[in-house]
């Protein structure tokens, strides 16, 4: 989310960097939640991939929501000077906020790409299992939405803090964006991954189990350690999508519109 986008703007920008990202990285989800759920990984992209295009549309409207929601309130707090840095607490806040309302949109969307990478088929044919008792629709949604949150925070509002200190305190070693944006990522990655996986891992094996069947009581069966079952994929992933959505935010916002970052 960028100060200098208005709401349209941040919104498109964060819908194709999210789909992007998650046509890189769809793998790493997907051994993630097979790991999560106790389930064989299968090697064969075609099953890899499954789930794919709802994901696409999960990554791409809940990073759009996310830029265009944090990208306002950046605006409001900073009241329109480009030229503000914004304090930590303040652009956590606006990442938490606009990591939960993308929330309402990602946990369906998650529900259903789960749903096939447990049985296959269409979007058709899950979304008509799954809406054979509609309270399903809501299965997962506290997870997702905590998850979110924090996730927000950590590639929208942490890199861009940890960037700015590399550069200011090291100037000579950290003397670019790009030469900072590694340690940040790393940084924001950790912080998203290991106190978000918890929350996701509980929205995970309910997305999984929409029968009632598996996880009556998710300690008792798996103990306080299950809680972190597939992290090492999972944060994994995080890296990799704090480095290219920091990257590819500034990026496709000055290619999309080079007019709004012009002074």
């Amino acid at each position: 989310m960028s100060a200098e986008l208005d709401e349209q703007q941040n919104a498109s920008v964060g819908m194709t960097v999210g789909m992007i990202e998650v046509l890189l990285l769809q793998p790493f989800n997907y051994a993630k939640n097979m790991v999560q759920q106790q389930r064989p990984i299968s090697l064969n992209p075609m099953v890899m991939y499954r789930g794919v295009g709802a994901n696409c549309i999960n990554m791409g409207s809940c990073t759009m929501i996310q830029f265009a929601v944090g990208g306002k309130l950046k605006s409001a707090i900073s009241g329109g000077d480009q030229t503000k840095h914004l304090s930590l607490q303040q652009e956590m806040t606006c990442g938490i906020i606009a990591g939960t309302t993308s929330g309402l949109v990602g946990s369906p969307l998650e529900l259903i790409m789960i749903q096939q990478q447990r049985k296959g088929g269409g979007v058709a044919t899950r979304l008509g299992e799954i809406l054979q008792h509609p309270v399903n629709i809501t299965r997962g949604f506290v997870g997702c939405a905590i998850r979110e949150a924090l996730w927000t925070c950590g590639y929208l509002s942490i890199p861009p803090v940890v960037r700015r200190t590399l550069m200011e305190t090291y100037p000579t070693t950290f003397d670019t964006n790009d030469k900072a944006r590694v340690p940040a990522a790393l940084l924001g990655g950790l912080f998203a991954c290991y106190l978000t996986h918890p929350f996701d891992t509980i929205k995970t094996c309910m997305q999984g189990d929409i029968e009632r069947e598996l996880y009556g009581n998710f300690v008792q069966t798996s103990g306080v350690t299950g809680f972190y079952r597939g992290a090492t994929f999972r944060y994994g992933r995080m890296v990799c999508a704090v480095f290219i959505m920091d990257l590819m935010r500034e990026k496709i916002g000055r290619l999309m519109y080079p007019q709004a970052f012009a002074n």
